[in-house]
């Protein structure tokens, strides 16, 4: 007798989540071999699980479909494969580490891992140290089965065990191991000035963008000739006045501009306050004054 099981060739996406895999399991007796195969495959919202049985001459075909919200934090064996390496290259497991799985006749149950140390093992002509993770996977209807990974220590699986099993898969010879990467520093660049002037191509790219804005200006100030004026008016009131707040004066001048702003007297900040009155009386107040010297400009009795 000889059994034999081929690792599974899978599609997964980024967050490990099985598009489609194929796996093959079979046993060669002398008077009844027996092959065991089993197709997963995403189809919309579900999971198909095709499963097919075949026992000397009789095949047995048993079709799965699983919704896919049901199957959250589900791990193919194409996923477990990739869990086994970072464990592998990482040397450790976490810990109540538990996913969905299925067992050998295509249910749903859930999977374990626990750590079992690091060990030397035959490899060839080497002697390779590898870390052990033992995988249990918790049938609902049967034993647990468990099998055991040999990782070498990028990783790579050096050594198969079903446990219970006589045989185990090996490998022949050690293959080319990944070293940890370096994590370089960031390079640093010293701040060099730039000396645009003594660069032709871009002293001409400055000139042409200064000429491209001179003619832009003079274009705009030729179809507005108000703005000219108004800036020209600007300047001689501020030359004529000199107020010491030129933002205010200027504020002021163009505020009664404003649509939404309340008009108030232009060149405000350039007259000087009296300390005797306000320099904007109320508008009653200034009424009853002047209504009170009318009266005492009265004819003398």
């Amino acid at each position: 007798m000889a059994a034999f099981t081929c690792l599974p060739p899978g599609y997964l996406s980024w967050k490990l989540e099985i598009v489609e895999q194929h796996n093959q399991e079979f046993i060669k007796f002398h008077t009844l071999p027996m092959e065991r195969k089993m197709r997963l495959l995403k189809q919309d919202d579900q999971l198909a699980v095709t499963r097919t049985v075949k026992e000397g001459e009789e095949v047995k075909t048993k079709v799965i479909v699983f919704p896919w919200h049901s199957i959250a934090g589900f791990i193919s064996e194409a996923a477990n494969l990739v869990l086994l390496r970072v464990m592998g290259w990482r040397r450790t497991v976490p810990s109540n580490a538990r996913f969905l799985a299925l067992d050998t006749e295509g249910k749903l149950c859930y999977s374990t891992y626990q750590a079992l140390g690091s060990q030397t093992i035959q490899v060839g002509r080497q002697q390779v140290e590898v870390f052990i993770v033992e995988q249990t996977v918790h049938s609902e209807e049967g034993i647990p089965m468990s099998y055991q990974f040999y990782l070498l220590s990028d990783g790579h699986l050096a050594k198969r065990i079903q446990v219970g099993s006589p045989g185990c898969c090996t490998i022949t010879k050690v293959p080319i191991l990944r070293e940890e990467d370096a994590i370089e520093p960031r390079p640093v660049f010293e701040k060099k000035p730039l000396m645009w002037e003594e660069d032709m191509e871009l002293f001409s790219k400055f000139m042409d963008r200064k000429e491209e804005l001179r003619l832009s200006h003079n274009s705009y100030l030729r179809q507005h000739p108000e703005a000219h004026a108004l800036i020209s008016d600007f300047l001689l009131f501020l030359l004529l006045r000199q107020p010491a707040d030129v933002v205010t004066f200027a504020a002021e001048y163009f505020g009664p501009f404003a649509m939404r702003r309340a008009s108030t007297p232009a060149l405000r900040s350039s007259n000087r306050p009296s300390p005797f009155r306000a320099l904007e009386p109320e508008g009653g107040e200034a009424e009853e004054r002047e209504a009170g010297s009318k009266a005492g400009e009265g004819p003398a009795g």
